[in-house]
């Protein structure tokens, strides 16, 4: 997952930033016995979901791979496969 960046948009940080304080917010408010509380903290974490969602329409997220871009990121994946020697292999496991 680390090699698609995913989660890595505006949409996904504010969501994300958005909910986790509403979640923190719920466990103080539970501790502290107040249901009201409580449930309106789990309101801004759908707040969060619902934020995020609209950020992802308006462009914000992440764009769908079109099967163009698919087709060239596999193709470069095999590529960089039959490029490699044995020689590099052996001086890239030597650096380590």
């Amino acid at each position: 997952m680390a090699g698609t960046s995913h989660g890595h948009t505006p949409a996904a940080w504010t969501g994300v930033i958005i909910s986790f304080v509403g979640f923190c917010a719920g466990g103080v408010f539970m501790v502290g016995d107040s249901p009201v509380g409580f449930w309106a903290s789990m309101g801004v974490v759908i707040l969060g979901l619902v934020v995020g969602v609209i950020m992802r329409l308006m462009g914000l997220g992440m764009p769908k791979e079109s099967a163009e871009m698919r087709e060239a990121r596999e193709a470069a994946g095999r590529a960089q496969v039959t490029t490699r020697t044995p020689a590099a292999e052996t001086q890239q496991h030597a650096r380590a």
